[in-house]
């Protein structure tokens, strides 16, 4: 498990020798460069392979193109050393996404009935193809493999998209929450958590919880907090148990999924918090008032408040209280089980429901600062004196 320590520290106080710390830090290093390297890589990839599809725009070009880059990378990957490895994987994934993005692209432009159905089922072989072959072939294609198994699923979950388009309620919820099982597997089987990690897309749109972009604004919307935080800490429940109980290599992708629903739980907590939650409201829009010609702005706010009455309602100031608490109790419990990507995740949004909360709410209360304030030193100190003597009972004399 990574940890935070400070080698320099260590090795003067006689904890660790001259050889461990610099072992420590060389191997800080590689891991670093390895995540900018193969960040560096992937956007490259990714940025030539859709290039290269809307520079050419011809069916034909591409296909052609895409063969070619993909058959000299193979090549190189088969036949080359180590020191041409990358540029194999580079021109075999930018040959193999020309393939399978132009393909997709024509199937939808010109078979635009059947597309749903080729894309889905194409997406579908393609994946079990590269999984047999990962898993089978040669160990020099098996990161190229593992790539165009993802590229498979993709193919597939765009299909499956334009199945469900126009579907709603339960049909729409069930194949978000279908993506979200296969992307998580697609994760674990190729052991790349950022895959695992997007998982968490479809699972938080499964209750309509997304994200928009309008000009030089970003914007994080959840139709119904209250359940939408229910979700999250139910599958972050979920991840942690799995997690003590699994080995590390699927722990390790149970952990950042846990991460993940707690970064969505917490933006939830950030809605709920200025906006309060009439709960399960976006589940009736049918019966909702509509402004008529002729209508007041009084009259729709009368007629939009009396049924609203209707659901059960949590105040603002109930989500602000209970936010903070969580957020506290989450921080010590991360720093005490030394999970550290919770407790950055946990340390983050108490910052920012602190400054959120100090200018929406409390900007003109200068008393609620003095109590708040008080209050935060025994909290702190009592906190402190806890944690020790949780450690002293865990340390045998």
């Amino acid at each position: 498990m990574p940890h935070v320590v400070n080698t320099e520290q260590m090795l003067a106080e006689g904890l660790m020798t001259p050889t461990l710390a610099g072992e420590i830090a060389k191997r800080s290093r590689a891991t670093m460069l390895a995540l900018v390297v193969n960040t560096l890589l992937c956007g490259g990839i990714l940025a030539a392979t859709f290039g290269l599809v809307f520079w050419l725009a011809d069916a034909a070009s591409v296909a052609v193109a895409g063969a070619m880059f993909m058959a000299a990378g193979v090549a190189v990957l088969l036949k080359g050393d180590a020191t041409y490895r990358m540029f194999g994987h580079a021109a075999a994934l930018i040959g193999s996404g020309m393939l399978i993005t132009g393909g997709g692209i024509e199937i939808a432009d010109k078979l635009p009935e059947l597309s749903p159905a080729l894309l889905l089922t194409a997406g579908a072989a393609i994946t079990a193809a590269a999984a047999w072959a990962t898993s089978r072939g040669p160990k020099s294609l098996a990161f190229f493999t593992g790539a165009l198994l993802l590229m498979g699923i993709a193919l597939h979950l765009w299909g499956t998209g334009l199945l469900i388009d126009d579907a709603g309620g339960l049909p729409k919820a069930a194949a978000l929450l279908y993506a979200t099982a296969l992307i998580a597997a697609a994760g674990t089987f190729t052991n790349v958590r950022a895959v695992t990690a997007l998982a968490i897309i479809p699972f938080a749109q499964a209750l309509d919880t997304g994200t928009a972009y309008f000009h030089a604004v970003y914007v994080f919307y959840s139709p119904e907090p209250t359940l939408t935080i229910l979700q999250m800490a139910a599958l972050v429940a979920l991840c942690v148990w799995a997690g003590t109980r699994l080995p590390d290599r699927f722990s390790r992708h149970t952990g950042i999924l846990a991460i993940m629903a707690v970064v969505v739980g917490n933006l939830a907590f950030l809605v709920a918090s200025l906006w309060g939650d009439y709960v399960g409201l976006s589940f009736a829009r049918a019966d909702q008032p509509v402004w008529t010609d002729g209508m007041t702005w009084e009259d729709w706010s009368v007629a939009r408040t009396a049924w609203e009455t209707q659901f059960l309602h949590i105040s603002e100031h109930v989500f602000s209280a209970l936010w903070a608490v969580l957020l506290i109790a989450a921080a010590w419990w991360a720093a005490h089980s030394n999970r550290r990507g919770l407790f950055n995740a946990a340390m983050t949004f108490a910052a920012i429901h602190a400054y959120t909360q100090a200018f929406e709410s409390f900007s003109d209360e200068p008393l609620t600062y003095v109590v708040g304030g008080l209050a935060a030193i025994p909290l702190a100190w009592g906190i402190w004196r806890w944690n020790a003597r949780l450690v002293s009972r865990a340390q045998p004399a």
